[in-house]
C-alpha cells in the first residue's frame, strides 16, 4: 500500500473548485453542465478548442487575424446552437466541422480575387504518430535553423496543394482526425477522403521532395 503524507492527505480532503471540476469532465459532461445553466463550462469549451482551431483555421486560410475572427465566428455560432447539438456525437466533430465550413466560405470568397495567394501550414506526421514538433529546446541552434527553414519549404508545398486536398490533408496529417472524423467534418463519404488524402498526400510527396534531396 500506498501511505500519503499529511500535506497529500489533506489536498486530497480539499474540495475541487468548480472550475476544477469541469476540467475532470470530458466534453460532452461540459457540453450538459453548460446546458444545465452552468456558466463557466461555454469558458471551459472555449478554452479547450480556440487554440486548436485556430492552428486549424490558420493552416486551412493562412490568414492568421482571418483565422482568429473566424475561430471566434465559430465559438458565436455553437453558443447560439449548442442547445440542437446531438449530444450522441462527438463534441470535436461538430465544432470541427463548424470552422471547416466558415474556412471553406472564406476561401471561396477569395477564390474570386486572382491576387490572393493561400498560405497553409503542416507539421508532416506519420499516420499514427504523434506530430512532429518544429520547437524543441533540446536541438542546437543550427538544428532549429533547418527545421524552421524545412517548415517554411512545407508551407509553400502544402499552399500549393487544391482546396479540397489540404482541408483534408491538414485535418489527418495534423489535426490526427480519424477518417469518419474528417467524412463528417468536410460533408463527403469516406471512399472520397481516402481518395483525396491519398491524392494529396502524392502530390505533397512530390513538390517537396526536391527540398529533401
Amino acid at each position: 500500500m500506498f501511505n500519503l503524507s499529511v500535506s497529500e492527505r489533506r489536498d486530497a480532503q480539499k474540495p475541487r473548485s468548480p472550475r476544477e471540476q469541469l476540467k475532470q469532465l470530458d466534453d460532452s459532461g461540459v457540453v450538459a453542465a453548460h446546458l444545465e445553466g452552468n456558466r463557466l463550462a461555454f469558458g471551459e469549451l472555449v478554452e479547450r478548442y480556440q487554440n486548436r482551431l485556430l492552428n486549424f483555421v490558420y493552416r486551412s486560410t493562412g490568414d492568421r487575424e482571418r483565422a482568429e475572427d473566424l475561430v471566434q465566428e465559430t465559438f458565436i455560432r455553437v453558443y447560439r446552437h449548442l442547445h440542437r447539438f446531438d449530444q450522441s456525437k462527438k463534441f470535436s466533430t461538430w465544432i470541427y466541422t463548424i470552422s471547416s465550413n466558415l474556412a471553406k466560405n472564406e476561401l471561396r470568397n477569395r477564390s474570386r480575387n486572382p491576387l490572393v495567394l493561400f498560405q497553409t501550414l503542416l507539421k508532416n506526421r506519420d499516420a499514427d504518430a504523434k506530430p512532429l514538433e518544429w520547437e524543441d529546446n533540446t536541438y542546437r541552434p543550427d538544428d532549429l535553423f533547418r527545421k524552421r527553414h524545412l517548415k517554411s519549404q512545407v508551407d509553400a508545398a502544402v499552399a500549393e496543394l487544391p482546396e479540397h486536398h489540404r482541408t483534408v490533408f491538414v485535418l489527418r496529417e495534423m489535426e490526427g482526425k480519424t477518417y469518419e472524423e474528417i467524412a463528417e467534418i468536410t460533408s463527403t463519404n469516406l471512399g472520397t477522403v481516402k481518395s483525396r488524402l491519398n491524392r494529396a498526400r502524392n502530390n505533397f510527396a512530390a513538390l517537396i521532395a526536391p527540398v529533401l534531396d
